[in-house]
């Protein structure tokens, strides 16, 4: 995405077509003159036939958003950044992703698009010690200076200046920032009666009314209106996507302003668009009130976001893994791999387990439960409804800590060897060996040593040096644990059986159809 500003972006315009206005006017003429022509027709009937049409067109007319404009707009700034090249390295790449790729429609989604100007965050070459500038969105949500804007905004930034609607600037300090969902806290010191908004404490319906208000290619002030598109997008931006849709048109520079309802409250933080041009086409995602409410309270007391933490890799529940497991409905999270020593291990949660609800809420899918263990503070007890082995059990345990960084760990390259299931078991097309016997003593499960193309295992994405650590629930260690677990299920009238498999990165459920 080219982050530098359209030159012609003042000398654009429409272009109205006259012949189409003068077809128009035509049809107008042409009503009037039948009337005339009508019998009983006077200058007096044709007045009192429009004044009706007139009255009612007027009163048709959507009201205009001016009164909550001039209420909410003071209170939202713009956010102009400096930032030194040296320290630039990281912001530059985020900056700069979606540039690296134009044939992929879905790197099109773009949190990075508060406008940065030229000298190095639009890949222009760079002098040493030079200083870039960006410039974004933002707003203010208390009289005493604290505003709101993106974490990408003010990433790496050395200083911070942020412009008033009367035209006021003033410096600002970083009081703290979450990259997890790309909100900052700002701070500016020496006033305490700045104009402020408040957050709405209701979710949007679609199709209401939305208003935003900022700072698109330096243009301070830019107001724009549409609805609610949708809520709850995902657009792989991270864990906890939860994203509010508008059409409400946000470019380069609305980064971090705000979405108002017609209220007046803020419904979201403006934060991505989907873009293929580079500029709007009327899909804009917006960071939930809700979601900005709980991140900005602890960076206002700690500076910092702190989650709580399950210890679980989980994965969404399909409707062929609800088969094989005996669930009526796909819904759920299903738990791949417990982290050794992490609050869900200790509460005795197992690999194969589904969380179906957090404190008595229906958890919908892994997503949904990310997100709502992420809102609840560590040291947090909760009541985990999980599906075990066949029945409903529930689960006391306190969250621990969101650490920084935690990757998952796996390892399953494997030599040749071969052992197909017998023909009187379900065909998986694949031919398998203990992976004792292919990757040294104490390894668990089977190898995948081949895998047919045409097979119901591939197709679900199973490939040579995989590890099928159990099949049905039940650990494997040879082909015969695989080929007894496979009769069971069939006999058992399932259309799919549940493999864990362990792969290079991570471990996985995958529900096979039987063929």
């Amino acid at each position: 995405m080219n982050d530098r500003v359209n030159p012609d972006i003042t000398t654009s315009r429409t272009i109205f077509k006259p012949r189409r206005l003068a077809l128009l006017g035509t049809v107008a003429a042409l009503g009037v003159a039948v009337l005339a022509a009508s019998p009983g027709a006077s200058p007096l009937g044709i007045a009192s036939f429009i004044a009706p049409a007139q009255a009612a067109e007027s009163a048709a007319t959507p009201p205009g958003f001016g009164d909550l404009v001039a209420r909410v707009k003071p209170a939202v700034i713009s956010v102009r950044v400096k930032i030194d090249q040296d320290n630039d390295k990281s912001a530059m790449l985020q900056q700069n992703r979606m540039d690296s790729d134009e044939d992929s429609p879905f790197d099109q989604f773009s949190r990075q698009f508060g406008s940065r100007g030229p000298g190095g965050m639009n890949g222009m070459p760079r002098q040493r010690h030079q200083m870039v500038t960006g410039e974004g969105s933002g707003f203010f949500i208390s009289a005493d200076g604290y505003a709101v804007t993106n974490n990408h905004v003010v990433d790496h930034a050395e200083s911070v200046q942020v412009t008033m609607d009367d035209g006021t600037s003033y410096t600002a300090k970083v009081v703290g920032t979450d990259p997890k969902t790309d909100l900052a806290l700002i701070k500016v010191d020496g006033k305490k009666d700045f104009p402020f908004v408040k957050f709405s404490d209701q979710k949007p319906r679609i199709g209401d009314w939305v208003v935003a208000v900022g700072n698109p290619f330096g243009l301070g002030g830019t107001v724009t209106a549409g609805i609610v598109s949708a809520s709850g997008r995902d657009i792989g931006n991270g864990p906890y996507d939860d994203f509010i849709q508008i059409d409400a048109p946000i470019n380069k520079g609305n980064s971090g302003g705000p979405a108002f309802d017609m209220n007046g409250n803020v419904i979201g933080v403006n934060t991505a668009i989907f873009s293929p041009s580079g500029g709007s086409v009327g899909i804009g995602f917006d960071i939930p009130a809700t979601t900005a409410k709980l991140v900005v309270a602890q960076l206002k007391d700690k500076g910092a976001v702190t989650r709580g933490w399950l210890g679980v890799q989980v994965q969404p529940v399909t409707s062929e893994i609800a088969d094989s497991l005996g669930l009526k409905e796909a819904r759920g999270a299903i738990v791949d791999n417990p982290q050794d020593n992490s609050p869900a291990a200790k509460a005795g949660i197992e690999a194969g387990d589904v969380v179906t609800a957090v404190n008595g809420t229906a958890i919908k899918d892994s997503r949904d439960l990310a997100r709502t263990i992420a809102t609840l503070a560590p040291g947090t007890s909760v009541k985990l409804d999980v599906f075990h082995k066949g029945a409903s059990k529930t689960v006391t345990l306190a969250l621990g800590e969101l650490p920084n960084e935690r990757q998952a760990q796996g390892n399953g390259k494997a030599d040749e060897g071969k052992a197909q299931p017998g023909n009187g078991t379900p065909r998986l097309g694949l031919s398998l060996a203990p992976a004792g016997d292919v990757q040294g003593a104490g390894q668990k499960g089977v190898v995948v040593t081949e895998v047919d193309p045409r097979g119901p295992a591939a197709q679900r994405g199973i490939q040579t040096g995989d590890v099928i650590l159990n099949v049905g629930g039940k650990p494997v260690a040879n082909v015969g644990d695989v080929r007894s677990e496979l009769a069971q299920a069939k006999s058992s009238g399932k259309s799919s059986v549940l493999l864990q498999v362990k792969s290079a990165d991570a471990t996985r459920f995958v529900a096979v159809p039987l063929a």
